[in-house]
């Protein structure tokens, strides 16, 4: 079981500082935070990758612990130890097998909930694949909501298998994994402070991200992401944070420089719809912090920057 997390808080006027002094530099040392953080995760998987060959990756909605489970592994694999990473959404059943899926309060089909996966199928895989016996991985199709085929995978001794999704350390959904896995819960894990002395909590970074993913990559309204969001957060809370405790240790993915980029990509769209949007508890904090944040131009940041996820190449 990990120990106490602990929550930083980083003041708007600091990050405004940096960037006015030298944003580059400020931008390669948030970078620099992150990679030494994957390299200490890849360090402690090696260490446990003997009888822990199985590694369970968690996180709520945008916290990165897609492109973190990805970077794990190519860590992995630069220090000689064979990796795969595979995506728990790749279980979700299709929607023409039988089950009666949760609903939202809405009538629409509750995504967050454990019971829109394939359970047993991803216990006796996990367990296959820890007794190094072959599998045939499913790959799911968002479009068509069913199975599009599948993959053979045979992890062999000393190799390392990364199983990323919300639910990873859920036991319900991973069984008893967690005695030959090692466990780890990806998300923010930082505060931003105003000049009010307010606080933003964490999962409101988190939304940032998905505003800018969903405005850049899926044309979303902005205000239909909003009321998305608080269904998400519900899940989050019912489905992923009660078993954060369970991992060994946790990777905080906030890039300091971050909020000054969302700054830049959806500040005037959040504008746009304020006089509707007042109001509303979590439009009104990310706004309030974003109008006294320094922007920064997307073509600042690396291409291999973690952020791309969120706002493109």
């Amino acid at each position: 079981m990990s120990g106490v997390i602990i929550i930083k808080v980083i003041k708007i006027s600091d990050i405004n500082t940096a960037i006015s002094y030298n944003t580059e530099k400020f931008i390669s040392e948030s970078e620099q935070h992150y990679r030494d953080e994957l390299k200490s995760a890849a360090e402690r998987i090696l260490e446990k990758s003997g009888e822990h060959p199985i590694v369970l990756v968690s996180g709520p909605s945008g916290s990165g612990k897609t492109t973190s489970a990805k970077r794990v592994e190519s860590i992995l694999k630069q220090n000689g130890c064979n990796a795969y990473t595979i995506s728990m959404d790749d279980y979700f059943l299709p929607d023409n097998c039988g089950v009666d899926f949760p609903l939202n309060d809405d009538g629409t089909v509750d995504l967050e909930s454990p019971y829109r996966l394939d359970i047993p199928l991803l216990q006796k895989h996990l367990d296959m694949l820890h007794n190094e016996e072959p599998v045939d991985v499913p790959l799911f199709d968002f479009k068509t909501k069913n199975r599009s085929g599948s993959f053979k995978l045979h992890r062999k001794k000393g190799e390392v298998i990364i199983l990323e999704g919300i639910h990873a350390l859920n036991p319900l959904v991973t069984g008893n994994s967690r005695d030959y896995a090692t466990c780890i819960y990806v998300s923010v894990r930082t505060r931003l402070e105003n000049s009010e002395a307010d606080r933003l909590h964490p999962r409101l970074i988190r939304l940032m991200r998905r505003l800018s993913r969903d405005k850049l990559f899926r044309g979303r309204d902005m205000r239909e992401t909003f009321k998305m969001f608080k269904s998400v957060s519900r899940g989050e809370e019912a489905n992923i944070m009660p078993h954060k405790h369970l991992a060994d240790f946790d990777i905080d993915t906030f890039m300091p420089f971050e909020p000054s980029v969302y700054k830049w990509a959806i500040y005037d769209d959040i504008m746009n719809i304020s006089k509707e949007m007042h109001g509303d508890f979590d439009f009104d904090m990310i706004a309030a912090f974003l109008k006294e944040i320094e922007p920064i131009e997307k073509s600042k940041i690396p291409a291999d920057s973690l952020i791309r996820e969120f706002v493109g190449e």
